[in-house]
């Protein structure tokens, strides 16, 4: 079973103070980034594994998504999704994505923000994703980059020229990785870009688009802290498509 940090009190009263749990997707810097990825969802069957408050299931409903299930392993994110979600087409439900079997053929988007990189073993989830689409089927979710999760003690240092830097070691070494984050002994799976893309490749995923996420020029006069970000990718953003006959 996968570590259930966001039910630990000390964590989950530090995330809820992180802007993009506080306003939403509005506060999360790569939304347009990931927004752009997406197909258009009317009419469409959702699944957000990780689904944590509910702000992208309730996005989903928004955009015409016929319906949206939220998975989440934390009883703290499931129950605040519930509170804060009145719409009968969403449906919430704990579970763990080391364990989680979704029907066959049952949606047409699986979304994921953040979450993937808890997962232990990241070739069964996309398998069992991919056999959840239905052909034509979406994959969009997002990770911590690994150049930004490999190291053993990711954190910023300083160069000879005094400019932040951040340390890559251990990188072909995967694994796990744990880090102090709001609460001690985090627990997250470092995998290489190769092997994320490699068990998508294997699993029956075309690659749609790859996306290293940088802040815009705007984002970064608008919120001049975003300005470190441009030193090394944080996220990950992968759109992928059931692979057919002919692709």
């Amino acid at each position: 079973m996968a570590q259930n940090i966001y039910d630990n009190p000390e964590f989950f009263a530090g995330y809820s103070r992180l802007p993009r749990q506080v306003q939403g997707l509005d506060g999360a810097p790569e939304w347009p980034a990931i927004r752009a990825l997406l197909p258009d969802v009317a009419g469409r069957r959702v699944a957000d594994l990780g689904c944590g408050f509910g702000w992208a299931a309730r996005w989903f409903r928004a955009a015409g998504a016929a319906s949206v299930l939220g998975v989440d392993l934390s009883r703290n994110m499931i129950a605040r999704a519930r509170a804060d979600t009145v719409d009968p087409g969403i449906e919430y439900r704990i579970a763990d994505l080391d364990e989680l079997v979704l029907p066959e053929g049952a949606f047409d988007l699986v979304y994921s923000a953040l979450t993937f990189h808890y997962v232990r073993d990241f070739g069964r989830l996309v398998r069992m994703i991919r056999a959840a689409l239905v052909p034509g089927g979406s994959l969009v979710f997002t990770i911590e980059h690994p150049i930004f999760m490999a190291a053993a003690h990711p954190h910023w240092l300083l160069d000879e020229d005094g400019r932040k830097t951040w340390p890559v070691n251990g990188y072909s070494v995967e694994g796990e990785r744990r880090t102090d984050w709001f609460a001690e002994g985090v627990v997250k799976h470092h995998r290489t870009l190769a092997s994320t893309v490699n068990a998508l490749i294997g699993a029956g995923f075309a690659l749609d688009r790859i996306e290293e996420f940088a802040p815009t020029p705007g984002q970064v006069a608008a919120m001049p802290e975003l300005a470190e970000e441009m030193e090394r990718p944080m996220m990950l953003l992968v759109s992928a498509v059931v692979a057919g006959d002919g692709d």
